[in-house]
């Protein structure tokens, strides 16, 4: 059966010795959890706060999380100075699942006999914070160490692999558990929350025995096998950020990711208000949930497709450079047409082949670099980096209140659209030649065998 998966995968991401397909597979099932996870958070995320706040509020939470979320660095950097990889992949879990299941029994039995609209309104705030916590720091976590333990010629093969079994998890999860409250004819997600805290517990075991059963010629890093001297100076939690500002190749990653999250939190914006002006309560968690499940379906079919043969056989600049200008038709689409249906397409869409087609690249930009980057300056640009460019967005979306209420609604979202297409095409421009510069600067240092920074 092994053998022929082995084969099967050939015509998709490449040829696979068997014990490092054995290694990306059980990688991508870690992978497939905390995605599945992930993605059922996601709508629940926006469900629950807009449940417990209100729609509107959601430009608000997000530029929050930029400040909210510097103290969780500051944490999870100090943690990683003291702990090993492997003792990582264990604490963040069993945090994030016991905070959840938390979560899970406040939201049981005391969202009803919460009278005061400032405790729902804390307590909304305080849920919005923590899953925008866990996407970026336990996602960031788990690519951090694929990178630390993976060669570049691997990771072409491999790393699409593991994206690929990661939107198994993302199609099962949101759909099933995202959703079932709705079936059942609850009143609340409590017990899709109670259920997903104890799935990422379950992360915990599973890293311990892939550490036990892959060979150790397998969890050998670029720099390790290559003999490189890593940074020896006591690290401290703003390393990953002077790291940044100090090399241009570290900026030209943040500069990828902004452009991408600024552009589609506008998106974003939109879709979840049309999709809460339609749904409200558990409704809206399952039609957020059945997003989720679409988004990773979309993205797995891309992969089954062989899209990441674009990065094996034209490299990984081709693929950098294909989003900004996908992105760029998709800023046209959405100035020009207005509808949850259209908005629920641009979304999907948008988000799988970003998870399909540049993700993989962008974490391969980190293999030529120290550990120290690796842990500490990607964790910046994934986390604060990203809470960044979504606050931005955010920032942007506020206006679209205001210009309503001044204007009129139709007139203020045309005058909102319109600022759109004046913010996003430069963005988008500076992207493009962004991604270039990354391409050839990576493909440099592979071939002549050197850390970039």
């Amino acid at each position: 059966m092994l053998t022929f998966f082995i084969k099967l995968s050939r015509y998709i991401f490449g040829d696979f010795a068997e014990d490092e397909f054995k290694k990306f597979l059980f990688m991508g099932g870690i992978f497939a959890l905390i995605i599945g996870v992930y993605w059922t958070l996601r709508p629940l995320k926006d469900a629950i706060f807009i449940q417990l706040v209100d729609k509107m509020h959601l430009p608000y939470a997000k530029t929050m999380t930029v400040i909210g979320l510097l103290p969780l660095i500051i944490i999870y950097t100090k943690l990683l100075e003291k702990n090993s990889r492997e003792k990582m992949l264990q604490i963040l879990p069993a945090f994030y699942g016991s905070v959840i299941l938390i979560f899970g029994l406040l939201m049981f039995f005391l969202q009803e006999t919460i009278s005061t609209s400032v405790m729902l309104t804390i307590l909304g705030y305080a849920w919005y914070l923590f899953v925008e916590s866990f996407g970026s720091l336990l996602v960031a976590l788990f690519w951090a160490f694929a990178t630390d333990v993976t060669e570049p010629d691997s990771a072409k093969r491999g790393f699409p692999l593991v994206v690929a079994l990661g939107q198994i998890g993302g199609i099962i999860c949101p759909f099933s558990v995202g959703g079932l409250p709705y079936r059942l004819g609850y009143k609340t997600d409590a017990l899709s929350l109670m259920l997903l805290g104890l799935l990422i517990l379950c992360i915990i075991p599973l890293v311990k025995y892939f550490l036990k059963i892959t060979p150790k010629y397998l969890l050998a890093s670029f720099a390790s096998q290559n003999n490189f001297t890593l940074l020896q100076a006591k690290p401290d939690f703003l390393q990953g950020l002077k790291l940044i500002l100090t090399h241009k190749y570290l900026l030209g990653i943040v500069v990828v990711n902004f452009a991408y999250d600024l552009i589609v939190t506008i998106f974003d914006f939109n879709f979840k208000v049309a999709a809460a002006t339609q749904y409200t309560g558990v409704a809206l968690s399952h039609f957020l949930s059945i997003y989720g499940s679409s988004v990773n379906i979309l993205s797995l079919l891309f992969l089954l497709l062989g899209i990441s043969n674009i990065t094996r056989y034209l490299g990984i600049g081709v693929a950098l450079a294909t989003m900004p200008v996908l992105i760029g038709l998709a800023l046209f689409s959405f100035i020009t047409i207005n509808s949850l249906t259209f908005l629920f397409i641009l979304m999907v869409s948008s988000k799988a082949i970003n998870y399909a087609l540049s993700e993989p690249a962008i974490k391969q930009l980190y293999i030529p670099t120290t550990s120290a980057v690796r842990f500490k300056a990607q964790a910046w640009i994934e986390t604060f980096g990203s809470r960044a460019s979504k606050g931005a967005g955010s920032m942007f979306n506020m206006l679209l209140k205001p210009l309503q209420m001044n204007m009129g609604e139709i007139a203020g979202r045309a005058h909102y659209i319109f600022i759109c297409g004046g913010l996003g095409f430069p963005v988008i421009i500076l992207w493009f030649i962004t991604a270039l510069y990354l391409t050839k600067t990576f493909a440099q240092a592979v071939k002549d065998k050197k850390i970039i920074c």
